[in-house]
């Protein structure tokens, strides 16, 4: 493969990865710090790009060279941080989720399939006592960090300013149509950990345990009547003042793992939960149109229960209701 082809490669992939509305010429010319003249004749090919270009180029847009080089191998190119306990903040970990649901935002068809085996992320923020305990949650027992060892669980030693930041990562995914693939695990996993807390005195008090309880009570319900229209809106708003579609499945067998695909005006991108916390990205042609494939398969085994099928909608929000019920009976409150 020439130069040339190589370069008109990138150009096409960073091309793939704009918004509609941004112009590549420009874009190109501000990243490199040319002129839109000198940007056009690079993207026509009139003129090669220095090896310092194309890295800074790779870099800036997160793909490598070595997958323009060499397009059909058995590698795959993931980008991410691990996190690291002594190095971690909460508020940046948020502000990164919420810089990439508001760059899909700007694609004009946005899809995003969510494979659930937890409450997904961006639910946890529909009410600041489900936020604060995932926090403390990830914090002490995935972390173990130092801070939270001997600390007790209470919803008001909650930052404002992560709630806020996860507030506006919610906004953006409710004005996506997103596919969400549910189980019963993927509730059940939050009641272990409250029962957990529970059982080890994490609580200040068995009201602090009710008033999670109730939060998740409420996004349960808040979660049906967006199934029901098939739309999503504000857990305190107006249905008739729909934001992004809303499809809904639920799987019986397969246990989910927390991944997500992205599909932005055809390109996709996939994101993988690693170690409960690490979010790892990757636009691999290949890797992402498999993803897709086994997607379509387990929507194909699941049942559609997003506006249709409301008894099998009825039962399953019926099965997450009884059992949030039955522990909130189980506090002396």
């Amino acid at each position: 493969m020439s130069i040339l082809n190589i370069q008109e490669r990138m150009f096409s992939e960073i091309k793939s990865r704009l918004p509609a509305q941004v112009s590549l010429v420009e874009e190109i010319a501000a990243a490199l710090g040319v002129s839109t003249d000198s940007a056009y004749r690079r993207i026509r090919g009139e003129k090669v790009l220095s090896l310092e270009e194309g890295y800074s180029l790779c870099h800036r847009y997160g793909f490598s060279m070595d997958n323009l080089v060499n397009p059909v191998s058995n590698s795959y190119i993931f980008t991410g941080n691990f996190v690291k306990t002594e190095s971690f903040s909460y508020k940046e970990f948020l502000n990164n989720i919420y810089q990439q649901v508001k760059y899909m935002t700007g694609f004009e068809n946005r899809e995003l399939i969510y494979l659930a085996k937890d409450i997904p992320l961006f639910h946890h923020f529909h009410t600041r006592e489900l936020a604060a305990f995932k926090h403390y949650f990830w914090m002490r027992n995935i972390l173990h960090h130092p801070d939270f060892a001997s600390k007790k669980f209470r919803v008001d030693d909650f930052p404002g300013d992560f709630y806020e930041t996860g507030k506006k990562a919610l906004d953006c995914y409710n004005n996506l149509h997103t596919i969400e693939i549910w189980n019963i695990e993927s509730i059940n996993s939050t009641i272990r950990q409250v029962e957990y807390y529970h059982d080890t005195n994490v609580f200040t008090s068995e009201e602090e345990i009710y008033h999670v309880y109730e939060a998740v009570g409420k996004l349960i319900d808040h979660l049906e009547r967006q199934a029901t229209n098939g739309y999503k809106f504000a857990l305190d708003g107006d249905p008739v003042q729909p934001l992004g579609r809303y499809e809904m499945y639920f799987n019986e067998i397969v246990i989910l793992e927390n991944s997500l695909l992205a599909i932005l005006n055809g390109s996709k991108i996939a994101f993988l939960v690693h170690n409960v916390i690490n979010i790892l990205s990757t636009r691999d042609v290949a890797f992402c149109d498999n993803m897709y494939s086994y997607i379509q398969n387990l929507m194909k085994k699941s049942t559609l229960i997003s506006t249709v099928s409301e008894r099998e909608r009825t039962r399953f929000f019926k099965y997450l209701r009884q059992k949030i019920a039955n522990r909130k009976q189980s506090l002396k409150v």
